[in-house]
Parts: C-alpha cells; structure tokens; sequence
C-alpha cells in the first residue's frame, strides 16, 4: 500500500511540474506576443500574467489534482498560496542577494525551486487537499 501512495505522489509531483513549467512558457509567449504586437510592457505583462495564471489554476485542478474540488473553496485558497508564494519568492530573492551574495542567475534558480516547493505543499495541504473534495 505504501507503494502505491508514494507512485502517485511522485506522478501528482510530475504533474504539478509540468503545469508549472507550462505556464511559466505561456506567461513567457503571451507577454512576448502583446507587447510586440504594441500593447505597453505593464498591460502585456499584466494580461499575460492573469491568462497564465487562470491555465495554471485549471489544469492543476483538472489534471493534478483531478479535479474534484469546489472552485467556490478551491479558487480563493489557489489565489491566496500565489499571492504568498511570490511574497516567499521576493524574500527568499532578497536573503539569497544580501546575505549570500549569490548572483542574479543563482538567485533566479534558488527562488524556483523555493517557491515551486512552497507552492506544490500549499496546494497539496490546502488548496486541493483530498478532504476538499467537492461531493
């Protein structure tokens, strides 16, 4: 039985990497795209951002976490761990530059997986967690 749970964690770990990556690219071509196409570099990114942001909630909903969960409980929560999630992201950045000098690149890295982390244990506990479960 302890095999079988640690296969699908380890698949709903794939997943929730998956969708992250996918929407870190679609946040990418979409701002890429509106601000070439003449929009200003705030709305763009802004624009872009928001649709990113509403895949990434589906498709961890729908295919990470199977999606059986009240978006009426589900959504909110989703947006509240984003939210901490990039105020981590933005300290976690500030420790790694002032304390440990790391370089732009070693920085950009460490809060990746940082907030990547937080995020996936977030939605796991909280955002999707089983006993959420819409009936």
């Amino acid at each position: 039985m302890k095999g079988l749970a640690l296969k699908l964690a380890s698949a709903r770990l794939v997943r929730f990497a998956v969708v992250g990556v996918g929407a870190a690219l679609l946040f990418f071509v979409l701002s890429w795209a509106l601000v070439s196409a003449g929009l200003p570099p705030f709305a763009g990114s802004v624009i872009a951002y928001g649709l990113a942001f509403v895949v990434a909630y589906a498709a961890q909903r729908g295919w990470t976490f199977e999606g059986r969960h009240d978006h009426g409980r589900a959504f909110p929560r989703y947006l509240v761990a984003q939210l901490v999630c990039a105020l981590f992201a933005g300290l976690s950045a500030h420790v790694a530059v002032s304390i440990f000098s790391a370089s732009p690149l070693v920085m950009s890295a460490t809060i990746t997986v940082a907030a990547g982390a937080a995020s996936y244990v977030l939605s796991s506990l909280w955002v999707f967690r089983d006993d959420q479960r819409a009936a």
